[in-house]
């Protein structure tokens, strides 16, 4: 059975960090490139950032580019996102997903599987 279970969310002032993660199982964890969404109240899901499957490489949104971090364990089966100077807008629901094989997209189809989400919340 796979299963994507993140962890890490809360509440935050603004400027303030926060570790979000999210464990894998059911699936070969280092074959697949692994993403962060996130999704505003009334507002579509979208990409926050990508790592490929071996680390080698990373994509950011350009709004979080210098402020958060994607990071994985393949042999823990982990998937974090450090996020530094956070904003207001940073609010909302953050999921972890795992590509499609061979998919390393920015667009939500280019996924198979998804986590429930951990909800960040940052206050002015």
């Amino acid at each position: 059975q796979v299963r994507l279970v993140e962890s890490g969310g809360g509440s935050v002032q603004a400027r303030g960090s926060l570790r979000i993660a999210c464990v894998a199982s059911g699936f070969v964890y280092s074959s697949r490139c692994m993403a962060w969404f996130r999704q505003a109240p009334g507002k579509d899901r979208e990409p926050v950032a990508i790592v490929y499957n071996d680390a080698s490489s990373t994509w950011y949104m350009n709004t979080v580019k210098g402020r958060f971090t994607i990071s994985r364990d393949n042999v823990k089966n982990m998937l974090y996102l450090q996020m530094n100077s956070l904003k207001p807008e940073d609010t909302a629901m953050y999921y972890c997903a795992a590509h499609f094989l061979d998919h390393c997209g920015v667009s939500p189809e280019d996924c198979e599987y998804w986590g429930q989400g951990t909800q960040v919340t940052v206050s002015s």
